[in-house]
């Protein structure tokens, strides 16, 4: 095998490691996910190594290793820069919790340890003259596109409730199909989903809808019904899903996770409040929560500025910029830029019929034009009004802050010193 897809010097180092072990009466070979990649021609980004050694033989045989799983036959060995799990053939027994196994026996024959795996595709193993180890056909589920189970699918997944995410998340990143028994097995098993923590779910699902083919990931979990099954909260039924399917069926043009995160739950009908807390109940993290809230709040102010100027309204378009104006300043330029692409992506475009130029790309001609977003941009400073209008701070301050950058963003005034004081001058006066 040429290893094309690895990082340079990343084979030649996971290379010492094999032959180091070969030449001390082992066996040791390349095994799973980079085995699988390199005959896709995907980027091989780390490489797991699988030997016929036992931890405390592979730990006396090289200067830098890092027990990484002592219980299971893993050790992480460091060479050239890089760290390579090398695992001792094993068999497993006795999966108590539908996720890890109680026993682990060290085994001589390396397909006894690809026995073990999941799919067909993850248990290849290659050795150092390039020949592949394949007992159970998977590179020909490769060259098929199939994502199938080592042995009975109803095992494997009641060994490990959690591969039959890991076998929608395979299916929707490559674009392969599932073979029909390890789909029906899936459906057997599905309630063991409930075993299986939250943050792993949460950790297979970003993979789905971040991955290169989301819509498909979507559709096999929607079909399934496997997240209805977990610990986390799922309030959506079987037609709710069905309905958002043609509202995500842009989903892969959106490059930002957040934007696609928010484009499926506007589609599910979750309002920023809502899409939050059920953010933060996935165990997604607060810079995710709070990215995607934002953006569905942008969406609301908008929306709600539509139906608030009905069309043929005078001075409606004016009415609307000045409304987006103020959501983009309050929510700020990147959750604004977001609602735009998600809008982009939905069906009919986010057009405002009867508003003539009120469409999204009005809005994102509007959104580049503004000459400022924030109050670090503001040309003068709370300390300022507070000299210039002789008045102790306080909340006034914000307030009027808040005001200033309004007009100068809204284009009412230009962002200078001298014209910002004055109109501070007028808007305190007023007051």
């Amino acid at each position: 095998m040429k290893w094309s897809m690895a990082p340079a010097g990343m084979a030649e180092a996971a290379g010492k490691v094999v032959r180091r072990l070969i030449d001390q009466g082992h066996e040791a070979y390349w095994v799973g996910g980079c085995v699988r990649d390199e005959l896709l021609s995907r980027p091989v980004h780390d490489m797991d190594l699988t030997t016929s050694a036992l931890p405390e033989e592979v730990i006396a045989l090289f200067e830098r290793t890092v027990p990484t799983g002592l219980q299971h036959g893993t050790v992480t060995v460091l060479l050239d820069g890089f760290g390579f799990e090398v695992t001792t053939y094993r068999t497993e027994s006795g999966y108590a919790d539908h996720r890890r196994p109680e026993q682990v026996f060290f085994v001589r024959d390396v397909k006894e340890d690809l026995r073990r795996r999941d799919f067909t595709i993850n248990a290849i193993c290659c050795g150092a003259d390039g020949k592949l180890t394949d007992p159970f056909g998977g590179a020909e589920d490769l060259r098929r596109k199939r994502v199938r189970c080592v042995g009975a699918a109803e095992e494997r997944f009641d060994e490990d409730a959690l591969r039959m995410l890991r076998c929608v998340r395979f299916a929707a990143v490559l674009d392969f199909a599932i073979a029909k028994n390890t789909w029906r097995g899936l459906l057997r098993q599905r309630d063991q989903l409930a075993h299986i923590a939250v943050e792993r779910v949460r950790a297979e699902l970003e993979r789905i809808v971040e991955g290169p083919h989301p819509l498909r990931g979507l559709g096999m979990l929607a079909r399934s019904s496997l997240l209805a099954r977990g610990k986390a909260p799922f309030p959506w039924t079987g037609p709710d899903l069905a309905a958002a399917a043609a509202s995500t069926a842009g989903i892969g043009e959106l490059q930002s996770a957040h934007r696609r995160w928010a484009l499926l739950l506007h589609a599910l009908k979750q309002s920023a409040n809502e899409a939050d807390e059920l953010l933060r109940a996935w165990t997604f993290p607060g810079a995710t929560r709070i990215a995607v809230a934002r953006v569905l709040r942008v969406g609301e102010a908008w929306t709600a500025a539509l139906q608030e100027v009905p069309p043929g309204t005078p001075g409606g378009t004016e009415t609307l910029r000045r409304r987006w104006i103020a959501a983009v300043l309050d929510q700020g330029p990147q959750a604004a830029a977001g609602w735009l692409a998600v809008l982009r992506v939905l069906p009919g475009d986010g057009a405002a019929p009867g508003h003539g130029g009120g469409g999204p790309d009005a809005a994102g001609e509007w959104l580049s034009r503004m000459p400022l977003s924030s109050l670090a941009e503001l040309a003068v400073s709370g300390g300022d009004l507070a000299e210039l209008l002789q008045k102790r701070p306080g909340p006034w301050v914000g307030q009027l802050l808040q005001k200033l950058l309004f007009a100068a963003a809204a284009g009412d005034i230009s962002n200078e010193r001298q014209v910002l004081l004055q109109e501070a001058k007028r808007m305190d006066g007023y007051e």
